[in-house]
């Protein structure tokens, strides 16, 4: 397949053009070149040049897909929609599970999506209204080509490149061993998927001709936080002791969920974790091993430098914390 991707050089995007030359398909990026420049110098095609602005560049050109990991605003589907229709064939646009407003468990695509309250600003990215932007993007891309996309509603992707630390805090935190910090208990239900995995699968529907919405992540209960500690203590060989918390402790010690305890959600929100996506594994999707997730996302850190991920919890802040919930017993 003549592919174009627009992106390609950050985390999903990247997986995306590895798989997609691993399976000899012909591919090109078109991005601004701010983000890893140089990668896949010689391997892919690459033209500069900004999505809501520049897409005039592809007129004449034919490409079996276009994949699209980085629209978060519907203006810009709208104009992907407009300026691609007509060079494209099918489209694949990366959306999330958040499009849905209320988690109830075991939710699947056909339940109802969130809308953009209407003093909302829907030309400006607000994290608050992520889901609802979101389905706005949905919605454009659709109307612009209609039957051709594929909505790849993803959970929490997770593995090498991801810039969040969203699930990396706790292999990281697992390998330093001690008494860890953990929040709920350990059946905390965790929806993850492993962008190489999502890569693959996408790849696969789109060689199989295969459109429309899917829940693309672990399907409901086939994780707990529980698990992934245990598991990530049998890859490091770690002597990691988890100290389990109640929320209404972690809420009372200033805890963020999500971030500064990353997979920790609040129990209003923790339908989140429990979507189904069974309709993504009849489609195909299969997902590697949990240590094999483990081990190549712990692969990829240990080369990172020293820096400050956006989510995992300080260390000063996790001895204090336990430090406190051990002086609550006494």
């Amino acid at each position: 397949m003549k592919l174009l991707i627009l992106g390609g050089t950050a985390f999903l995007g990247r997986h995306i053009v590895e798989q997609a030359l691993a399976a000899g398909h012909d591919v090109t990026l078109f991005n601004r070149g701010q983000t890893n420049p140089t990668l896949f110098d010689g391997q892919v095609e690459k033209l500069l040049g900004d999505r809501e602005s520049d897409l005039e560049k592809l007129a004449g050109q034919r490409f079996d897909a276009c994949l699209d990991p980085s629209g978060y605003l519907p203006g810009q589907l709208a104009t992907s929609g407009l300026l691609l229709k007509d060079c494209v064939d099918r489209y694949v646009f990366i959306s999330s599970v958040s499009v849905y407003p209320e988690f109830t468990d075991n939710l699947d695509e056909t339940a109802a999506t969130a809308e953009l309250p209407a003093d909302a600003d829907p030309t400006v990215y607000d994290n608050q209204h992520y889901g609802a932007l979101k389905v706005l993007c949905e919605r454009a891309i659709e109307a612009a080509m209609p039957g051709r996309v594929l909505h790849v509603r993803s959970g929490l992707i997770v593995g090498p490149y991801d810039p969040t630390n969203r699930f990396t805090y706790w292999p990281v935190r697992v390998q330093q061993g001690g008494d860890m910090l953990a929040p709920s208990g350990p059946e905390l239900p965790v929806q993850i998927i492993h962008a190489a995995d999502q890569a693959r699968w996408i790849l696969h529907m789109l060689e199989q001709d295969k459109m429309g919405v899917y829940n693309v992540t672990s399907d409901n209960g086939v994780y707990d936080l529980g698990t992934v500690i245990d598991v990530a203590a049998k890859v490091t060989g770690a002597d990691v002791r988890p100290v389990w918390v109640p929320d209404s402790f972690l809420t009372e010690q200033a805890i963020q969920p999500w971030m500064e305890l990353p997979l920790w959600l609040p129990s209003e929100v923790l339908g989140m974790s429990r979507v189904s996506a069974k309709k993504a594994y009849a489609a195909g999707l299969s997902l590697m091993s949990l240590e094999e997730m483990i081990r190549s996302t712990l692969d990829w850190y240990q080369q990172q430098p020293e820096q400050e991920w956006p989510a995992g919890l300080a260390e000063d802040k996790e001895k204090t914390v336990l430090d406190a919930w051990w002086a609550s017993l006494r």
